[in-house]
Parts: C-alpha cells; sequence; structure tokens
C-alpha cells in the first residue's frame, strides 16, 4: 500500500471518532475526495517542477501518534522566543500540550479550534472563515483540511491588540519511526486590530518527521498582522507550509519566512487582496548546506485598485544545496494603480549549489507600477579582499558580507527579541561569531 492509499483509508478509522455535528465534518469529508483524486503532486505539475516529493512517499508514515511524550520546558526552552515574555501555544505530536502553553480570553481570543467550537459566538466565526480562503486546487491543503483535528485559532476583535506577541510551536519527539502532522491554524485580525504571531515547528529526533501545515489568515479593514515563520528543523524533517491571506480595504500584513534548516521545505504563500489601499509584505531569508533543498512559492492576487505589494527575498546556497522561488503576481483589469515590487537575490557559495527563480508576472490593467528583478552570482571578490586587508579573516569577512547581504529583510522585523535571535541563528549557519546587530 503506498502513502496515498494507506491515508485514504486511515481517514475511515480518523472519521468514526470525529463529532458528526462538527461543522467542518462535511468540508473534510469532501477534502479527503479531492485529495484521492489528485493525489500527491509531481513534478509534472509546472508549479512543483523542481521539488519531488517521492522520496516523502516512500516512507512508511504514522499517521496518528501510537502514544503521547510529556516534555518539560526545560528541554524545549531553546525553541520559545524567551527574551521576552509572549503567548504560548504548543503542540506536541499534534497534540495540545496545556503544561507547555499559556494561552488567554482577555479581551482577545489566543486559544485552540476545538475550544472555540464548544463555545456559541466563537464556533460561528470559525464557520464563517474556516477552509474559506484555502485553495482547493492545493491536493495537500485538501489532505490537512481532511485530518487537521486541532489548530491554534486567534482571534483579535475589532481595535484589539494582544498585551505580548503570541508563539506558535509544532513539536514531533519522535517516538515513531517516521511520523506524518497535519497542524492547523487560523488568525482573524478585525477591523483595526493588531497583532504579532511567530510561528515555528520543530522536530526533537532524527527520525523522520513529514509536516502538512495549513494556516488561514483573515485581516480586516485597517487591521495589521505580522507573522513570522522560523524554518530550523533537523535534516531530517520536510514541511510543507500553506498560508493564505485574505485582507480587506487598508489593512497590512507582512510575512517574514527564515528557511535556516530541515531536508525539505516547500513554502506556499498566497496573499489575496480584497479591497483598497491595501499593503502586503512578503520577505525571506534562505541559508541552505548539504543537500538541503527549499521552495518559495508565492501569490499576490491584486483584485481591487490602489493597492500595493513588496516582496524581498535573499538566498545563500552551499554544499549540493538546493533553492527554488516561483514568484507570482496577477493585476486584474480592475485593479489600476497597483505598486507590486518583486526581487529575489541569490548568492551560491559552490559549484554544485542550485537555485530556479522564476518570476511571473500576468498584468490586465494598464495604469500599474509592476517591477521584478532577479539575480544569482557569489560573492564579490573586490569586497572580500577589501576586508580581508583591513585585518577581518576570510572566514568571517565573508560572513561579514552576507549578513549585509541578507541585512535589508532582517531590519524589517519588528520584534527586536525575534530580530537579534534571528541574527544568531544566521551566524551559527554561517559557522561564525559575531559582535553587532543588523
Amino acid at each position: 500500500m503506498d502513502l496515498k492509499e494507506k491515508l485514504v483509508s486511515s481517514f475511515l478509522a480518523f472519521e468514526d471518532g470525529l463529532d458528526l455535528d462538527n461543522p467542518v465534518h462535511e468540508v473534510r469529508s469532501a477534502a479527503i475526495k479531492n485529495f484521492e483524486e489528485k493525489g500527491f503532486p509531481s513534478k509534472k505539475e509546472e508549479a512543483w517542477k523542481y521539488t519531488s516529493l517521492n522520496s516523502i512517499q516512500k516512507v512508511d508514515f504514522s499517521i496518528f501518534p501510537k502514544k503521547e511524550t510529556a516534555l518539560e520546558y526545560k528541554d524545549i526552552k531553546k525553541y520559545f522566543l524567551h527574551e521576552i515574555d509572549t503567548y504560548k501555544i504548543v503542540f506536541v505530536d499534534g497534540v495540545y500540550s496545556s503544561y507547555l502553553s499559556e494561552t488567554t480570553h482577555d479581551g482577545v481570543d489566543v486559544c485552540l479550534m476545538s475550544s472555540a467550537f464548544s463555545k456559541p459566538m466563537f464556533r460561528q466565526v470559525i464557520e464563517v472563515y474556516f477552509n474559506k480562503a484555502a485553495s482547493k486546487d492545493e491536493s495537500l491543503t485538501s489532505l490537512n483540511t481532511a485530518f487537521s483535528k486541532e489548530g491554534a485559532y486567534i482571534y483579535i476583535p475589532k481595535n484589539k491588540m494582544p498585551k505580548k506577541p503570541i508563539q506558535i510551536l509544532h513539536l514531533a519527539t519522535g517516538n515513531e519511526a517516521a511520523l506524518m502532522l497535519q497542524p492547523r491554524n487560523l488568525v482573524v485580525a478585525e477591523d483595526n486590530a493588531e497583532v504579532q504571531i511567530i510561528e515555528r515547528h520543530q522536530s526533537l529526533t532524527d527520525n523522520e518527521v513529514f509536516t502538512n501545515s495549513v494556516t488561514e489568515i483573515f485581516a480586516g479593514k485597517d487591521a495589521i498582522v505580522d507573522y513570522y515563520k522560523v524554518q530550523n528543523d533537523a535534516s531530517t524533517a520536510s514541511l510543507v507550509d500553506n498560508t493564505y491571506i485574505s485582507q480587506k480595504d487598508s489593512s497590512v500584513v507582512r510575512v517574514h519566512t527564515f528557511s535556516l534548516g530541515g531536508k525539505l521545505i516547500r513554502n506556499n504563500l498566497n496573499f489575496y487582496q480584497n479591497g483598497e489601499r491595501i499593503d502586503s509584505t512578503l520577505k525571506g531569508v534562505t541559508i541552505l548546506g548539504d543537500k538541503q533543498h527549499v521552495d518559495h512559492h508565492t501569490l499576490v492576487h491584486h483584485a481591487q485598485p490602489n493597492c500595493e505589494s513588496h516582496q524581498d527575498y535573499k538566498g545563500i546556497f552551499g554544499d549540493s544545496s538546493t533553492g527554488v522561488f516561483n514568484g507570482k503576481i496577477i493585476v486584474d483589469k480592475i485593479a489600476q494603480k497597483t505598486d507590486a515590487f518583486q526581487q529575489n537575490n541569490n548568492i551560491l557559495l559552490s559549484d554544485k549549489a542550485t537555485i530556479n527563480s522564476k518570476p511571473q508576472l500576468e498584468i490586465f490593467a494598464d495604469d500599474v507600477k509592476c517591477s521584478h528583478g532577479c539575480t544569482i552570482g557569489q560573492l564579490d571578490e573586490d569586497a572580500l579582499f577589501y576586508l580581508r586587508s583591513r585585518g577581518i579573516p576570510q572566514k568571517e569577512a565573508k560572513a561579514l558580507l552576507m549578513y549585509a547581504f541578507a541585512n535589508n529583510v532582517l531590519e524589517s522585523v519588528r520584534i527586536p527579541e525575534l530580530k537579534a535571535r534571528i541574527n544568531k541563528l544566521i551566524a551559527d549557519k554561517l559557522g561564525v561569531r559575531v559582535g553587532f546587530d543588523l
């Protein structure tokens, strides 16, 4: 039995334990049928041309963890941003850990979708938003919809802002020889609300882990959402991260993605602008080595006039690593006065490293300002020589140049403590110690 057949047959057992009165039960049933029809994406599809999931499909994954594991805070402390106080939502092998979490209902709702379903007013919110932004064309999104049983639910009412940032941490303990996880996040920021969220998926083992994650974000009028993805997992962990964002008038959503570790990462980041004067920002830093593979697939759909989008992705690739960037911008005929910017810059540190970069612009309006650019090269030898002539060792000089290369992405991080943590992670990835902040 291959993995697809195992998943479809496992859904029947999964369904037996579901609440048939749950409003997403019918959505789940339709989703597994969609996955059964489409299957796993393959390189025959243009959108997956450079990323193969064949190696993942050959693994005999456990679909459900067989036992729960109790973790101590000291065991996972380093994965938290503990320099500042935050709300925390922690899942261990897909199961919520109340012991490691700190949630709130103080004017805002930072909790679980299961607990939200038990409250009439919040249940109504879930029914309105769940699976409304997610694409039915993505088979892995359908797979997550079918199997997602628990997830983070963040609801910020009108004119509210949580007292502190929110951290979402998904942990895999490795009790199974190979485990597949299907986490789900739903974020609703109503009109004039504001929220900062940090998300991380972390394997605590050398066993194979495949995480198929879906996040839906809804930003109301004048809402501000800052979402930070920290991807620095073990070399045996693979992640497909599907994020869908729907924005209304004058909202601002910024997503920063830091891809520094993991075996295979595929980021599907989709912005849908459903109003005017919207600002969408997509930024990322990728630093790879060994045989790591990261694929950034972005979409910004400008459906109304007078909106902006800004994409800036930087990649540093060493050893036999592979990077993919596919940035798609769609500007509808009605979306006049659109300002869309896209830039992808890459540095290859090895002759065996590979980057595939493909900008896609579909512009149907005539009064727009749209630009895109892509560069692939090596470190500037003249700049390297200059730094070494000032007494800086070669390794540190290279690191300094790479820090400068990534700086304009890092400088827009709005949580100082997170910025300092990312700086340290990048320094560790480059194998140097630095005594400055960018």
